[in-house]
């Protein structure tokens, strides 16, 4: 321990945390045991960190260890780790000074138990399958009789020879085009994409598309369950049969086409029909036609023989003698009808004559006539009455008049006197000695002028 550093004179014999830590690490990176480690366990505490580094712990029955991986190494796992998960990793040990805790750092991961290839193709199996790429309902039907048929597959391989052989002796009018591509290997996916996609570009020629290559093992097989291959047979524009291995074999290749074949030899039967069975059906079809054509024939002709024996065409006037009877009472019916319309057509117009003469003009004029000249009458009367009430009612205020008038007054000897200004002298106070006053008798007036004034009470 001599490389480790000393605190102070008095403590040479402490040591700080940072320095024991640095120690233990050298002791890990030194040991060439702890720098290549293989492990396995299961995932713990995972939460994947989308572009960045992943921090997990690793554990079985008994133990538990922290794992961190790089965002470098993660990039190359070709699967989607899961909490739970059986793995296989491998790295080396060493310790994270700062906390002074020893930890995993994986380099490399791969699922354990199925296997590596099995666990990525049942995860991408499970992702495509949620798409939709698998779904019964997007199914095309293959072509009945094809006029073109596009082969992705080995040129050299037995798959092309067997499906030509078999194409051509089921259907000879079909056209086998091969679009040759690797099928086993690191570059086979991309160049059963690139197949592909020259087809595509020329699809309106192609009516089915075949892809496929014999049996082996998975490895051998999984070009065909890589996810650009399968979306490129899904986006297809013609219906595709998938033949990829044995019958026991099954790919993401098989799911995403519109039929599976078992063999190339089946593909072949699949996407053409076998012409002497067709050459047979339709012999039997042309045969039930003629037949089908020869009973309706003498069913007609049957027919025809009664229309000819019936008694209709033997007496062809009974056919109109029913009709002629019903035309006659049909116009008896017509007859009877129209003479209650003209009769209930004549009751509504003398009920509007009545209406009308009700109405007549010269009948209202005489009517109004009438009404003035018994009102002009009652208007006379009424005058008559309303003028002698009038005179009645004037000669009373006439009496009444007389009655209250001064000329009555006047009449049986009395006098009123004025001054002046032919104001009414009533007291002798207005009066003085010399006034000038007119005294008013009933037939005239007469001047005269004040000598004395004299009062008197009570006068």
């Amino acid at each position: 321990m001599d490389s480790i550093k000393q605190t102070g004179p008095g403590e040479q014999k402490y040591l700080t945390v940072s320095d024991l830590n640095w120690y233990i690490r050298q002791k890990f990176d030194k040991d060439h045991f702890l720098h290549q480690v293989f492990l396995q366990g299961e995932l713990s505490n995972f939460r994947y960190r989308r572009g960045g580094h992943q921090y997990f712990s690793l554990k079985d029955d008994h133990a538990k260890i922290n794992v961190v991986m790089f965002r470098n190494d993660f990039e190359k796992v070709k699967f989607e780790p899961e909490e739970g998960m059986k793995v296989y990793l491998t790295g080396r040990v060493s310790t994270y000074e700062v906390q002074g805790s020893y930890q995993f750092y994986a380099r490399t991961m791969e699922p354990a138990g199925l296997g590596a290839l099995y666990e990525r193709f049942l995860q991408l199996q499970k992702k495509l399958s949620s798409e939709g790429l698998f779904n019964p309902d997007h199914k095309r039907r293959l072509p009945l009789f094809p006029d073109k048929i596009a082969v992705v597959t080995s040129a050299s391989g037995a798959v092309i020879h067997d499906i030509m052989v078999t194409a051509n002796r089921r259907f000879p009018h079909a056209e086998i085009d091969l679009y040759p591509a690797q099928v086993q290997g690191e570059e086979a996916a991309a160049s059963l994409v690139a197949a592909m996609q020259q087809i595509q570009a020329r699809s309106s020629e192609v009516d089915v598309m075949i892809i496929g290559r014999g049996g082996g093992s998975l490895e051998d097989l999984w070009p065909f369950n890589e996810e650009a291959v399968v979306r490129q047979v899904y986006a297809m524009n013609m219906p595709v049969i998938s033949s990829v291995g044995h019958e026991t074999d099954t790919t993401l290749c098989d799911l995403a086409a519109d039929a599976r074949a078992a063999t190339p030899t089946a593909a072949a039967e699949l996407a053409t029909p076998d012409l002497a069975s067709v050459l047979t059906d339709l012999a039997q079809l042309q045969a039930r036609l003629l037949h089908g054509i020869r009973a309706v024939i003498e069913v007609r002709k049957q027919a025809l023989a009664r229309l000819d024996s019936s008694v209709v065409m033997r007496e062809p006037q009974r056919l109109y003698e029913q009709k002629a009877q019903q035309v006659d009472m049909l116009t008896q019916r017509m007859g009877d009808l129209m003479k209650l319309r003209l009769q209930g057509a004549s009751q509504r117009a003398g009920n509007l004559t009545q209406r009308l003469q009700a109405q007549s003009p010269d009948k209202r004029v005489m009517q109004l006539l009438q009404q003035a000249d018994f009102l002009d009458k009652r208007l006379v009367t009424a005058m008559k009455h309303l003028l002698e009430g009038k005179g009645s009612e004037f000669g009373q205020l006439v009496q009444q008049l007389n009655d209250f008038s001064p000329l009555q007054t006047l009449s049986r000897g009395y006098t009123y006197t004025t001054n002046e200004d032919n104001e009414m002298i009533v007291s002798a106070k207005q009066l003085q000695a010399g006034s000038q006053v007119q005294i008013h008798f009933v037939d005239g007036r007469a001047k005269a002028t004040i000598d004395e004034v004299k009062e008197e009470e009570n006068g």
